[in-house]
C-alpha cells in the first residue's frame, strides 16, 4: 500500500522563507508518536542557540520516511525503521539514530468500567480483526475478573495516515498472534479488516475521546496528556503490565546487543515488569546533508537530544535512551561530523 501523506500549506511556507528571517532553520516532519517531546526539544535548543530554528512537522513516520529519502528535509522522525527495499530505492541514503523510547496504549472510552482493562495480547489481535466485536465478550471478561462490561459494541479507531505508532502496534501483533502476522502483518499503512480511521496520534486520541466504546492505539504521551482511559497488556512474563517510563526502560533492557544500524524491535520482551508495547523512536538523517553548515547544526542538535535533553522525557511519559546505546550512537555522530 502506498504511504498517505501530504505537506501543509504553512511548512511550505517556513521552508521558503526560513532564510529571510534571520536565522537558520533545519526542517524535519514525520513521527507524531516522537511529536511532544520533539516540540520539547525545539523549544529548549532555540533558548540556548536563538539562531536556529529546530522546524518539525508531525505528518507521520510514512511521510517522515518518504520525505526524507526524496531529499526534501534536513532529517525525517519515524518509530518505524526503514526497510531495505525502501532503502535501496531512495533517492538520498539515511542513518537511522534512535532518540528516545516511547509506548502503545490501548485507549478506550467506556464510562461504564472505572477499572483499568486488562488486555492479553490475542484478544487485542482479534478485536482488530473484527473476530471480537462487543466488550462483554468472554475473551475479555477472563482477564477481568469481577468486572461487568457492558453489551456494547467495541468501536475499533484506527491510523489512517502512515504511522509510526501503527508499526510499532502491527509489530507487537504480529508476534502475538500467528493470524495477524498472516492475515494483516507490519508496516506503516495497512490493509484493516475493521475500523474507523483518523490521522495521527492526536486524531485517533479525540476519536477515542468523542466516541463511547471505541478502543484505539496512541503514544502514551497523548493517553496521559489527555487524561484517555487506557489498559494493562500482558507481557511475554505473562504479567499485566500498565504502560509507564520504568515498563518502557525495562523493555530495552531485554536487548542483548545493539546493530550497527540501529534498526531493531524490543516490543514483546521477556522480563516481569516489562511493557511489551514498547519502541524506539528514530531520526533519519541524510548521509550526505545538503551543505556543511546544516550538517553541523543537525548533528550537534542530536548530540544534544540524546544527552542533555533526555532529561524531559520522564516528564512528558518517554523513557530515556540508555547509556550504553547513547555512547555507541555518539561515537556514529563524531565519526559523521
Amino acid at each position: 500500500m502506498l504511504p498517505r501523506w501530504s505537506i501543509s500549506a504553512s511548512f511550505l511556507l517556513a521552508l521558503l522563507c526560513s532564510f529571510s528571517q534571520g536565522q537558520t532553520t533545519i526542517h524535519g516532519a514525520g513521527s507524531t508518536f516522537v511529536y511532544p517531546i520533539m516540540a520539547k526539544w525545539a523549544e529548549e535548543y532555540h533558548k540556548t542557540h536563538p539562531e536556529i530554528q529546530i522546524s518539525y512537522l508531525p505528518n507521520g513516520s510514512g511521510a517522515g520516511i518518504a520525505m526524507t529519502l526524496s531529499g526534501m528535509l534536513d532529517f525525517g522522525g519515524t518509530d518505524a525503521p526503514v526497510s531495505d527495499a525502501q532503502l535501496a530505492k531512495a533517492a538520498v541514503k539515511v542513518i537511522h539514530f534512535p532518540v528516545i523510547l516511547g509506548a502503545d496504549v490501548p485507549a478506550y472510552n467506556l464510562p461504564e468500567v472505572q477499572t483499568q482493562i486488562r488486555f492479553t495480547g490475542p484478544v487485542l489481535a482479534d478485536i482488530f480483526l473484527g473476530k471480537i466485536k462487543n466488550w462483554d465478550d468472554p475473551a475479555i471478561a477472563s482477564s477481568n475478573p469481577g468486572v461487568r462490561f457492558p453489551n456494547k459494541s467495541i468501536v475499533v479507531v484506527h491510523r489512517q495516515d502512515g504511522s509510526g505508532t501503527t508499526y510499532i502496534w502491527a509489530d507487537y501483533l504480529s508476534k502475538v498472534s500467528s493470524e495477524w502476522k498472516s492475515k494483516v502483518g507490519k508496516g506503516t499503512s495497512l490493509k484493516w479488516p475493521v475500523g474507523r480511521e483518523a490521522n495521527g496520534n492526536e486524531g485517533v486520541s479525540e476519536a477515542i475521546r468523542n466516541t463511547q466504546g471505541a478502543l484505539g492505539y496512541i503514544e502514551l504521551s497523548y493517553a496521559e496528556k489527555k487524561k484517555i482511559a487506557f489498559g494493562s497488556v500482558q507481557n511475554a512474563d505473562g504479567v499485566f503490565i500498565s504502560a509507564s517510563v520504568s515498563g518502557i526502560e525495562e523493555a530495552a533492557s531485554s536487548l542483548k546487543e545493539i546493530p550497527a544500524d540501529f534498526r531493531i524491535s524490543i516490543s514483546n520482551p521477556e522480563g516481569k515488569n516489562a511493557y511489551p508495547i514498547s519502541s524506539f523512536s528514530w531520526v533519519l538523517v541524510p548521509n550526505r546533508p545538503k551543505d556543511a553548515a546544516t550538517k553541523k547544526i543537525l548533528m550537534d542538535f542530536l548530540t544534544w537530544a540524546i544527552s542533555d535533553g533526555q532529561r524531559f522525557a520522564q516528564d512528558l511519559y518517554y523513557s530515556p535512551l540508555p547509556l550504553d546505546l547513547t555512547t555507541k550512537i555518539n561515537s556514529v555522530m563524531i565519526a559523521k561530523r
